[in-house]
């Protein structure tokens, strides 16, 4: 007999088992075993019944309905029979609401008749293993209900309001509790970018001289009356009115190169000199959201590669628990920190007491520590830098620092401010100009000789920190040089993930472990676009957070989110009843309409008004089914339309862009000549994906067959895009017919040829089915067969990557003969050879995998052959309903009535997408839908294969010379 542990992933279960002894199984459930199903995936007898729309009884107390995921059955069963042969079952997920539903998942599918215990901790190490071993508990039920909480509330909000925007804005979108709130931060940010007007102000900069010491400073005053600086101005371009009030002079361009020249060489006087003690404190210890805020800054990582490798981390025992949302460190922890203070940076930089941080984000409530390496006694980035990858080792060096620097003794130093007055005579009107600079020096670094935290970019923040001498106040010194600039403000700054994370946890929005989930959303649902770190919202995201703040305005409200999440908290601790709150939202109380009402009450929305943004003088931005265009209205003429690209963003068109792509899309082509060798008329036009080259076929021209027969359609024109470097205004003919011989023929690989094209991602390769990206469009004419030959040889990149460095080297394969890799892609870790890829399997470790289990897992992929693309095949309704009837773990009638030790749960995965109705279980109950067919599905399938194989020939020959270029053309036209 053995006692079964089970965790959630197999990373942490090989980590954990490695510290047990013989008398312990350690299993893991690989995530949530069940979820809410999508409602199409309910039984055929639920369909019209209380499920039908949620999958939640919202009569009976909000009652959910679980489906087991199809993928898990096998896993399912695999602990089943485990569990039979152990004499206690040990829960060990993670102790967060998620971590304990996935606990009480599995207590109800398995249904132990064996002694059950709950088993925490927040870090992998065997002294945290053995205090949790020590003290087990049992199932939080407050915990469990404040996760079913949450994901019921996302499957209300994504399901009732979906829907809506489907019907108003476009098919596909989602609305969701807090992705809806983060879609609307970024628009609203954008809507004050688009707003904002420039305003331009000048300033003067002067270099002073004592001696052969120097330093530059700047004009802060003229006759004691302030020069504006940039923070003077409001976004309308306009003084603010503290500075009106002031007086504050703002400097034009003349007035500035007046003083510039009146300066030159002038005598100046120290009018002051203020020198000040400098001290700064640490940062606190990282928590879930300031953890992905400085990966983002610093290590440029997005918050769900941040917190995916953080996971990697944890589970195999490097960092405690990374979802959290506490500045605490345990006592060993503390411990740890100052010891390691001691040994590596000396006793000087370890202050007398242990440092405390208090939590301050908005409704904080997770009680883990903050995140740090792991164990009670650190190791240090270089005694684990060779166990590690490089995304893995940067992250637990930032981790690393960040917790040692927080245990750490204040920097210290001095701050010297300098004032100096110089006499102008006159210029811009003013007698005596004053300038100021300031200087720091650090003479003790403390914890900054470990870490520095960064910060988010700040409008007009004076990062000038010159180098200052020794000055006294009445000391003359020289003017060497002077210099008038001229500025304009900055409109507000565009979020970036880390900003983003910051404004949502001071908002109190969504929690530490939802952020990087709830960015990846609007990232995927088409909501926001990225350039470079900035994140920018899509027309469509206009549209939406419109729809929702004019007839739904609760739901976008930040402190009504905020709200949500506090009563979520009120249920984890007890202090309120999970069907109380959730009957309040929907049902709604005493002058307050539930999201029930509200959506029923909605009156018809104008879905052209909610489309359309007036850039003035009857010029309108849509929304349409294929994208945002700009309209014309014009009074006794067709109205004019023009396609807007996907490269210009919301600020960026203003009325002045907006008439030139609508003369753009009017202007009918100019003429280049006539191609020599087919006698057409070769135009240059603009269209809706960019400027393109066509030929017009001759009147009375006939087009031919493939077999060389006159056919009875029109024929068609060529087309093709201008490059990059080309204009429409410039190009030229012999330009045109180039463009146009595309694709270029560079010759023959034995039996494939190899063709040079310029495609809608750039220039490119071609050998049968196989492609290669060329370095730039100018290689499309002159890449030789043997440079073609060079880069089919090299193994391909997905578009626009750039070749990762291998993991590891893993030695000489004894059957292909060359070196094995193992390299992290796409889709996880891989070895290869450079022609056979073979995926490492879920218990294989990239860690700690052998050169011969590379060679094993090669063997195999060889002798498995190319893999085949399975054929789609329509499942019938009746098979689908009996699937989806035997997933079910269990009915609406057959959920157990007490909660003593008990709740409910859904992945967080499956919560962030629960706007858009895809769950982990959904999709995977689809996938079981698709592989119970039945014999006659399939021979039905089969039968229409073959009926259609001749016209599905001619539909590709046909799609195969329909170039992008020529689509583009004829949506244009």
């Amino acid at each position: 007999m053995s006692k079964l542990v089970i965790v959630e992933s197999p990373a942490k279960a090989r980590t954990i088992s490695g510290y047990l002894g013989s008398d312990y199984s350690v299993e893991a459930s690989v995530g949530h075993i069940r979820d809410l199903p999508q409602p199409s995936e309910l039984p055929a007898s639920m369909k019209k019944g209380p499920y039908a729309k949620f999958s939640v009884d919202i009569e009976a107390g909000f009652e959910p309905y679980y489906v087991i995921d199809p993928d898990k059955k096998k896993k399912v069963a695999e602990l089943k029979k485990l569990l039979k042969e152990a004499d206690e079952l040990l829960l060990a997920t993670d102790e967060d609401r998620e971590g304990e539903a996935i606990a009480w998942h599995l207590n109800e599918v398995l249904k132990p008749k064996v002694p059950v215990k709950r088993m925490v901790f927040h870090e992998i190490t065997p002294e945290a293993i053995a205090r949790a071993l020590d003290n087990p508990r049992q199932l939080d039920a407050q915990l469990v209900d404040a996760q079913e909480s949450r994901r019921i509330l996302d499957r209300l909000v994504g399901y009732e309001v979906s829907p809506l925007l489907w019907r108003k804005v476009s098919p596909g979108l989602s609305a969701g509790r807090v992705q809806s709130v983060a879609t609307r931060l970024v628009v609203s940010r954008e809507r004050e970018r688009m707003a904002f007007v420039a305003a331009s102000y000048w300033d003067v900069t002067a270099v002073f001289a004592k001696e052969k010491q120097d330093f530059s400073a700047k004009l802060t005053a003229l006759d004691s009356v302030r020069v504006a600086a940039g923070r003077d101005f409001d976004d309308a371009g306009k003084l603010t009115a503290k500075a009106a009030k002031e007086g504050v002079r703002a400097l034009g361009k003349d007035d500035a190169e007046q003083l510039a020249a009146a300066l030159e060489g002038a005598d100046a006087t120290v009018a002051s000199v203020e020198t000040k003690p400098y001290t700064r404190r640490p940062a606190a210890p990282f928590t879930t959201s300031t953890l992905q805020q400085e990966a983002s800054r610093k290590l440029r990582m997005s918050s769900r590669d941040a917190m995916r490798t953080a996971q990697s981390l944890y589970e195999n025992g490097y960092i405690t628990y990374m979802r959290t949302d506490s500045t605490n460190l345990s006592e060993q922890a503390v411990s740890a920190a100052r010891s390691q203070i001691r040994e590596m940076y000396g006793q000087e930089s370890l202050p007398d007491k242990p440092r405390l941080y208090a939590t301050k984000s908005k409704g904080a409530q997770e009680a883990h520590e903050a995140i740090r390496p792991a164990g009670d006694h650190f190791r240090t980035p270089a005694q684990v830098k060779g166990d590690l990858t490089a995304s893995q080792f940067a992250l637990y060096e930032l981790i690393w620092k960040r917790t040692v620097a927080s245990q750490m003794a204040d920097a210290r130093g001095q701050t010297a401010s300098v004032r100096v007055n110089v006499g102008v005579a006159g210029a811009a009107g003013a007698r005596e100009a004053t300038f100021a600079a300031s200087g720091t020096i650090i003479t003790f670094p403390g914890f900054m000789a470990v870490y520095q935290e960064s910060a988010d970019a700040k409008r007009y923040e004076d990062r000038e920190n010159a180098r200052l001498p020794e000055v006294k106040e009445g000391e003359a010194l020289r003017t060497l040089e002077a210099a008038a600039d001229g500025h304009a403000t900055l409109p507000p700054p565009r979020y970036t993930e880390a900003s983003l994370v910051k404004r949502m946890e001071e908002l109190g929005i969504g929690r530490p472990s939802t952020y990087a989930a709830t960015i990846s959303t609007i990232t995927d649902r088409g909501y926001v676009d990225r350039r470079g770190q900035a994140l920018v919202p899509t027309w469509t995201a206009f549209s939406v957070v419109r729809l929702l703040e004019e007839n739904l305005p609760e739901l976008v409200d930040y402190d009504f989110t905020a709200d949500m999440e506090t009563e979520l908290d009120r249920i984890a601790s007890g202090e309120e009843r999970r069907i109380e709150y959730l009957t309040r939202f929907w049902k709604g109380q005493e002058g307050r309409l539930g999201l029930e009402g509200q959506v029923e009450s909605l009156g018809d929305i104008d879905a052209k008004a909610i489309n359309s943004i007036d850039l003035g003088e009857g010029v309108v931005l849509r929304v349409g089914r294929y994208g945002p265009y700009v309209q014309e209205e014009r009074e006794g003429a067709e109205a004019r339309n023009a396609s807007v690209p996907d490269s210009i963003a919301p600020d960026e068109l203003t009325l002045a862009k907006a008439r030139e792509l609508l003369d753009k899309s009017s202007f009918d082509g100019r003429e280049l000549g006539v191609d020599p060798e087919t006698g057409r008329k070769v135009l240059a036009k603009a269209g809706r994906f960019g400027p393109y080259v066509t030929d017009v076929p001759k009147e009375g021209e006939v087009a031919l067959t493939p077999t060389g027969r006159p056919s009875k359609k029109p024929p068609k024109p060529r087309t093709a895009s201008l490059f990059s470097s080309m204009a429409l205004e410039s190009v030229t003919l012999e330009d045109a017919l180039k463009l146009l011989s595309l694709p270029r023929v560079v010759g023959d690989d034995g039996d494939e040829t190899i063709l040079a094209h310029n495609g809608r991602y750039g220039p490119y390769l071609t050998r049968g089915k196989d492609s290669r990206s060329l370095a730039s469009e100018d290689e499309i004419f002159t890449v030789t067969l043997d440079q073609a030959k060079e880069l089919f040889a090299q193994p391909k990149q997905r578009r626009g990557a750039t070749a990762k460095e291998p993991l590891r080297e893993l030695g000489t394969d004894p059957v292909a003969g060359v070196t094995v890799l193992l390299k992290d892609g796409r889709f996880g870790p891989y070895v290869t050879d450079g022609t056979t890829n073979a995926s490492l399997r879920r218990e294989d470790d990239p860690l700690t995998i052998t050169p011969e289990r590379a060679y094993e897992l090669l063997a195999d992929r060889r002798a498995k052959g190319p893999a085949k693309k399975p054929a789609r095949k329509k499942a019938s309704a009746k098979t689908s309903s009996k699937t989806a009837s035997k997933s079910a773990s269990k009915t609406a009638s057959g959920k157990s009535a007490s909660k003593s030790a008990s709740g409910k749960a859904s992945s967080s995965k499956a919560a962030s997408k629960a706007a858009s109705g895809t769950t982990a279980s959904g999709k995977a109950a689809s996938a079981g839908k698709a592989s119970t067919k039945s014999a006659g599905a399939k021979a039905s399938a089969s039968k229409t294969g073959a009926a259609k194989t001749a016209s599905s020939k001619a539909a590709a020959k046909k799609s195969a010379a329909r170039s992008s270029a020529a689509a583009a053309a004829k949506d244009e036209k």
